[in-house]
């Protein structure tokens, strides 16, 4: 994961959540294996449980789904928060995975996911996809998620590890 997508996701945690800490929430992070690092410390309240969830086993995974369209490990209106950053462009059909969210999500819960925009081909193991707002809010409408921001990365803000390239677009729903 790269520094933008961070800050994005540590942005998500303090407008949206902040004021939560003391609450026990669910957070389940899909796409969460660390590869080059992992949100799991912005969701560290005493009373939060996060959950990693990927398709392989790894760093930072506590549950091994079957398949990115039925997560069948996951009751339906379980989780209190969904996260998911620089995982979607590798879902060859995301709006089915978006529908699983909405699905796993409890009644006033809320997501946010973080993609790019741009940036080279990186398979792992495909790569198919860049969002744009208006892709983003589409998928959410598609999976009856209310649209509470969506948002582009389109200017570069310096990040040394040259992480504006990916341009990252956010979603946050609910």
């Amino acid at each position: 994961m790269h520094a933008s997508s961070r800050d994005k996701m540590r942005r998500f945690v303090d407008q949206h959540l902040g004021h939560r800490r003391e609450q026990a929430l669910v957070v389940h992070d899909l796409g969460s294996q660390d590869v080059n690092g992992s949100y799991r410390d912005l969701f560290d309240a005493p009373r939060w449980r996060y959950v990693g969830m990927d398709m392989v086993a790894g760093d930072n995974v506590d549950l091994v789904l079957r398949t990115p369209y039925a997560w069948r490990e996951v009751a339906s209106n379980s989780v209190d928060v969904v996260i998911s950053g620089q995982a979607l462009e590798h879902v060859r059909y995301v709006w089915i995975t978006l529908l699983e969210v909405a699905r796993i999500l409890k009644p006033g819960g809320v997501c946010c996911l973080i993609a790019p925009s741009s940036g080279p081909e990186h398979r792992y193991p495909v790569d198919c996809w860049r969002f744009y707002p208006d892709g983003m809010d589409t998928l959410a409408r598609f999976a009856q998620l209310d649209v509470l921001e969506v948002s582009t990365q389109w200017a570069p803000e310096g990040y040394a590890d040259g992480s504006d390239a990916w341009q990252d677009s956010v979603l946050i729903g609910r």
